[in-house]
């Protein structure tokens, strides 16, 4: 059956058939053409049907063969559109699902290409499938960062300050700012008087007639709350309205003032960011004076809390640092001073494990003095040329076990030897330990454990909610969380633990979000769950809703398939509760097909292994993300440009297996589907797996030989 190559890609045959009958002009050749072989051997692919067409529905009816798209694609409504139509029942959006693509810095919600994909979807009679409710990767850091920021100490009310944003005095400062008034007002500083001074002889009509600005510039943030202080007197009683922000929106108020200099106080919410004060005095005759103006905000006072940065502990043996004439011993855990009569001092902590940044320390030593002592010092410093910093004071010793407290203010930031000097005190000294704290001084305290996860809890279920109400429904299929399962690592059971930051790399643990190191585990999955479940309910989800975990390498060969096991033992784990429920597990196989035999077969055999497991669990099995790229003998990742047409069949044949596979070892009831994550082969300057022949498709939307090898497999061929 054939059909019209920009829907389903006749692969060249067009072209060739351009080049067989073109020529300089339009005189008949007089010798064969042969057609390329390259071209001929392509021809086959003609024959074959929309890929859907190749399902057994009668045998299958409840599989979806899908396809990973860009929405802004497929609402376009061109070629990627027709193709998605014609070739398959779902879709899943790549990216435009993903919560760093709905939700800002600010935490607000725009869900406009969801609502849009939702339409075209609908349009197009092709469904949806959910990528990805939760998830570490592609989340908005800076916002969920901020849910979590350091919390400002309960206090009296009462004891709150008021702090400083911004001030412009006018007894120092000139006036420089906008102002719109009639002719005969003056708006300007009377240095005399130290005071910006307005003098309007005549009522205006309209208040508005006379408004200058008396600040401008503010550093303001939307939705913070805020003081304006004025210092007003004037010529008689009246009243100056204000408004605090930009042309856009200000908070508006004003004060009712006399002949007496007051500070008037307006508290505001800042409605937009920036902006200036508008001040308005249109229907006042006489003079008005405004000595400042001011911008405030409350908060706690400040108070100093120690930050510990070093801790030192000792192991039983010799003195364990460099020796300064003298060596006591470590026994039971503590070095050891017996005096002897000669002066004495020793290392207790080296520089190279003490780096300390400018600012204010305080030092705790854990020691044990067999009577009262004096004359003991310690002595701190970064050096020991002329230009480095030394800092001495005073030990105080008293009998028995205590829990010595030094300042050392003042730190200007270094390597700081630490070094405990008896001198000739006569007293037997056990020092445990040591430890160094910055004093910092803050108004916050961080956030519990048991607040952090609160907070993500709203946070999760507010996402969930505004992702349920764009779909209204129609998205009954959902990666409620993905790629949960480390590659690594043991949970004490045998299996992997989830990831978190504490396991991923330092890159990873910078740009990832990991939900679970917050919400534990457990209550990771099932709270997610939860929301996806209560808001879908809500929002017009009456067809049964079904929300699988999805994961990668769960092929995996080069530990049996450990990550899969582990996977259906999470899932074990996550719905022990009895009201959780994990409807179906997503395998991506991201795969490639190996020039070496041993190679594939070991490939091969492990996918196998995976769809028996998967199989057993009882769970819905979907293939969410497939595609496939190829590994020459050498090892190296072929690009499409150096494809042979015989590594381009053994693909083909690739893809045969395992959708074969797919049908032979999961049970009708559990094959929810299988998706094909790249249609097209990818670019050179893809993000993801760049240049490589991933596609159904070339570039151009013609079919390749992996084309036959998937239909052959839908068909069970």
């Amino acid at each position: 059956m054939k059909h019209i190559k920009n829907i389903l890609g006749t692969m060249l045959l067009t072209a060739a058939a351009v080049v067989a009958t073109s020529c300089v002009d339009d005189t008949k050749l007089l010798f064969d053409v042969e057609k390329p072989a390259s071209i001929a051997g392509m021809e086959y692919l003609n024959q074959y049907d929309a890929l859907k067409t190749y399902i057994n529905s009668s045998a299958n009816p409840d599989f979806k063969l899908g396809v990973a798209l860009a929405a802004s694609d497929y609402i376009a409504g061109g070629q990627v559109t027709r193709l998605a139509n014609s070739n398959f029942h779902e879709m899943t959006a790549g990216n435009a699902m993903k919560y760093a693509s709905c939700v800002s810095d600010d935490g607000t919600m725009n869900f406009g290409t969801v609502e849009n994909f939702v339409s075209a979807a609908k349009a197009g009679g092709i469904t949806i499938y959910g990528h990805t409710l939760a998830w570490h990767a592609q989340q908005n850091n800076k916002y969920l960062n901020s849910l979590l920021k350091d919390k400002e100490m309960d206090g009296d009310p009462d004891e709150k300050i008021d702090v400083e944003d911004y001030v412009v005095d006018y007894s120092k400062d000139p006036y420089t700012f906008w102002k719109q008034a009639p002719e005969g007002v003056t708006i300007d500083v009377n240095t005399s008087e130290g005071c910006l001074e307005v003098i309007n002889p005549t009522p205006a009509e309209q208040n508005y007639l006379v408004q200058y600005h008396t600040a401008d510039g503010l550093p303001t943030l939307v939705g913070k709350e805020y003081k304006l202080k004025m210092m007003i007197k004037g010529s008689g009683k009246g009243r100056l309205s204000v408004g605090v922000g930009p042309w856009s929106g200000r908070a508006e108020g004003g004060f009712d003032f006399d002949t007496e200099w007051k500070e008037y106080e307006f508290a505001f919410k800042a409605v937009a960011d920036g902006g200036h004060v508008m001040t308005q005095s249109g229907l006042f005759a006489g003079t008005i004076q405004i000595k400042y103006v001011k911008i405030t905000h409350s908060e706690s006072p400040a108070v100093e809390v120690e930050q510990e940065k070093v801790m030192r502990t000792y192991q039983d043996g010799p003195f364990p640092f460099y020796v300064m004439g003298c060596e006591p011993p470590v026994i039971d855990g503590c070095i050891h001073f017996v005096p002897t009569g000669d002066w004495s001092q020793f290392f207790i902590l080296p520089g190279g494990e003490n780096s300390l940044e400018e600012g204010n320390y305080v030092m705790y030593l854990d020691l044990k003095s067999s009577k009262d002592g004096d004359g003991v010092q310690l002595t701190m410093q970064n050096g020991w040329g002329g230009d480095a910093q030394s800092i001495t004071v005073s030990v105080p010793i008293k009998a028995g076990s205590q829990m010595v407290r030094l300042n050392l203010p003042n730190v200007a930031g270094g390597n700081y030897d630490v070094i405990l000097k008896p001198q000739t005190c006569d007293a037997t000294l056990d020092l445990k330990s040591v430890r160094i704290c910055k004093v910092v001084k803050m108004n916050s305290i961080p956030l519990t454990p048991e607040e952090k996860k609160d907070t993500l809890t709203w946070a999760m279920n507010n996402w969930v909610e505004g992702m349920m109400k764009a779909t209204t429904g129609y998205v009954t299929a959902w990666d409620v969380v993905n790629e949960a399962i480390s590659g690594g690592g043991d949970d004490g059971e045998g299996f992997y633990p989830l990831q978190s930051s504490a396991s991923a790399s330092a890159e990873d643990a910078k740009n990832n979000f990991y939900w679970q190191d917050y919400l534990g585990s457990v209550d990771y999955v099932r709270i997610t769950v939860a929301a996806a479940r209560k808001y879908y309910a809500e929002n017009d989800g009456i067809n049964p809703l079904k929300l699988f975990v999805n994961d990668y390498n769960l092929e995996s060969d080069w530990d049996d398939n450990k990550k899969v096991k582990s996977l259906v033992h999470w899932i074990k784990k996550w719905e022990a509760d009895g009201v959780t429920k994990i409807d179906g597990i997503g395998t991506q196989m991201h795969v490639s097909c190996y020039a070496n035999a041993a190679i594939q077969k070991s490939k091969e055999d492990h996918i196998v292994k995976m769809f028996e497991i998967m199989a057993k669990s009882g769970k819905l099995v979907k293939i969410s993300e497939l595609d496939m790229g190829y590994i020459d003998e050498n090892g190296n990742s072929v690009k499409t440009e150096n494809m042979t047409e015989v590594q381009h069949k053994a693909m083909s044949e690739y893809y045969n297996f395992i959708v074969k596979k797919f049908f032979e070892i999961i049970p009708a009831a559990q094959q929810y589907g299988i998706t094909q994550w790249c249609a097209t082969d990818s670019p050179n300057s893809s993000s993801w797996r760049g240049g490589e022949p991933v596609g159904l498709w070339d570039a151009n939307y013609n079919r390749k030989h992996v084309y036959a090898g998937f239909a052959e497999g839908l068909s069970g061929k």
